[in-house]
């Protein structure tokens, strides 16, 4: 007979009161996903320059137009905070100090994928799609190609697009911000 494993599952304040009481190291690669501690895979070299090269291409295009939140979390319910690689949020001029972002002001989420496209197309693409975030690219780092996905429904994203090195995209948000994969 088999035994089923019981999950814990924390709530958002829970999540936060583990590493603020240091039971979760402040250099943690975690994320919150349906409620359970996932540990992130390693940012190796080709990961860090992906991102910074999107920060370099996002950051400086959209000053005042949004905010570019760079590998830290985003809230999308209690119990499910990931944290993409690069994520473009409606603008506030208190950049959400006063209350946390929802859903709804999340315009892209860009995920970098050299060791993890599995898991980011089959866990966090679908969690995506179920808040109503509008758009989601996975630079697919190994097979040098960008995922695009738009559209989403409850049961994952109705487009999927796949761009090769040289073809051109614009987010959803920012039509006239074209940049090349």
């Amino acid at each position: 007979m088999a035994i089923q494993l019981a999950h814990y599952r924390f709530s958002s304040e829970a999540y936060h009161r583990l590493a603020e009481t240091g039971i979760l190291p402040p250099d943690a690669r975690v994320e919150l996903i349906d409620g359970e501690i996932l540990e992130m895979s390693p940012i190796g070299r080709r990961h860090k320059v992906c991102v910074d090269r999107l920060t370099n291409f996002f950051a400086p295009a959209l000053v005042g137009r949004a905010i570019v939140r760079i590998q830290s979390s985003i809230v999308l319910a209690d119990g499910q905070e990931p944290e993409p690689d690069v994520a473009l949020l409606r603008f506030r001029p208190d950049f959400y100090a006063s209350m946390e972002e929802t859903p709804a002001d999340v315009l892209l989420v860009v995920e970098v994928a050299d060791t993890s496209l599995e898991y980011d197309r089959r866990t966090k693409a679908p969690l995506y799609a179920r808040f109503g975030i509008p758009e989601l690219w996975i630079a697919d780092l190994t097979r040098e190609r960008l995922l695009v996905y738009r559209e989403p429904t409850p049961q994952g994203y109705a487009s999927t697009q796949v761009l090769a090195p040289g073809e051109s995209i614009s987010p959803l948000a920012f039509p006239a911000l074209q940049m090349s994969v």
